[in-house]
């Protein structure tokens, strides 16, 4: 039973794709942090990674494209031995398209990384980075112990070296709640997390997005193994929003896996909810031209993306 469906059918809506705006490219698993709320179940055991075979079909085929927006995720995307090699080829192929890497900051401190937030800052690439609250103890309640101490001192580094000071280098931050509630209003978290990371610490970034926490992955397993799982789907049901649904990131996103396999969106992935047309999907055998207006796959867990304010990749939608 898909309730998701179910709901919008009877709301008299229908979820379909739009124009392609950003290809979403999940690198792979492995990941130096092990996350209580990570949808990916990514770690530092994860042996998953894209190869360079695999990066050249995906830039080969986003060269006869005009998407705009490159979104690199995985785990810790910098990680995979060809980050570097991707970033150059995906930035070789059109100075003005947007690349983001989702970072964790503390892989920026990382010896064996040497360089690495100078050569995002060289490229010109924009950095959406994990940071659930401005204080020690939450997050590394959820993240690990010390990860907070990291994550300040990747954020005045990425800010000595011009990010969120320059105008051409974007910072953003990304929150989620703790546990199994809903976010709070983003503009108001927004001007919190400056207050407090500013007066505190001397930081300073662009933007604040907020995430709701989606029953996928590790944070599913968290709410099953504590028996909340169907408490919080009905809070999720519950908060459904219909204004949200046309700034869903999958009407105008393609997600890809570390294979280069095809999907509506990052949760999907992790689910395994795969595109079809005969046979399994991957990105070299979609033709951009022809997938506007695709019935998008949902199942429950689209009751995150819409619950509230709405939830994406680029923080709340209503």
């Amino acid at each position: 039973m898909n309730r998701f469906a179910d709901r919008i059918a009877a709301e008299g809506l229908s979820l379909r794709r739009g124009k392609t705006e950003v290809l979403q490219v999940n690198v792979g698993k492995l990941c130096n942090l092990t996350c209580t709320h990570c949808h990916v179940n990514a770690g530092p055991s994860r042996k998953e990674i894209m190869t360079r075979e695999t990066i050249d079909r995906v830039v080969d085929w986003l060269a006869k494209t005009d998407i705009p927006i490159v979104d690199l995720t995985g785990g810790a995307p910098e990680m995979i031995p060809d980050f570097r090699y991707f970033v150059e080829r995906v930035r070789a192929l059109q100075p003005t398209r947007k690349i983001i890497d989702r970072c964790n900051l503390t892989i920026l401190l990382d010896r064996r990384y040497e360089g690495l937030a100078e050569f995002l800052a060289v490229k010109k690439v924009e950095i959406i980075a994990s940071m659930p609250c401005y204080s020690s103890a939450n997050v590394n309640a959820q993240r690990g112990e010390g990860v907070f101490e990291g994550s300040i001192a990747a954020l005045r580094k990425l800010n000595r070296i011009g990010y969120a000071v320059a105008g051409d280098l974007k910072l953003h931050l990304v929150y989620n709640p703790s546990g199994p509630v809903l976010p709070r209003t983003q503009e108001k978290l927004e001007a919190e997390f400056k207050r407090e990371l500013a007066t505190n610490f001397g930081i300073v970034f662009n933007n604040l997005y907020t995430l709701t926490n989606l029953p996928v992955g590790r944070f599913a397993t968290y709410l099953r193994n504590n028996n909340r799982l169907d408490a919080y789907m009905d809070l999720l049901i519950g908060a459904f929003n219909p204004a949200t649904m046309d700034g869903l990131m999958c009407r105008n996103t393609i997600s890809i896996g570390w294979q280069g396999e095809v999907y509506d969106c990052d949760f999907n992935q992790q689910l395994g909810m795969q595109w079809r047309n005969g046979h399994e999907m991957f990105l070299w055998d979609v033709d951009p031209e022809k997938i506007d207006n695709r019935e998008i796959m949902t199942a429950d867990h689209c009751f995150g993306c819409t619950a509230g304010a709405g939830s994406s990749c680029g923080g709340a939608l209503v």
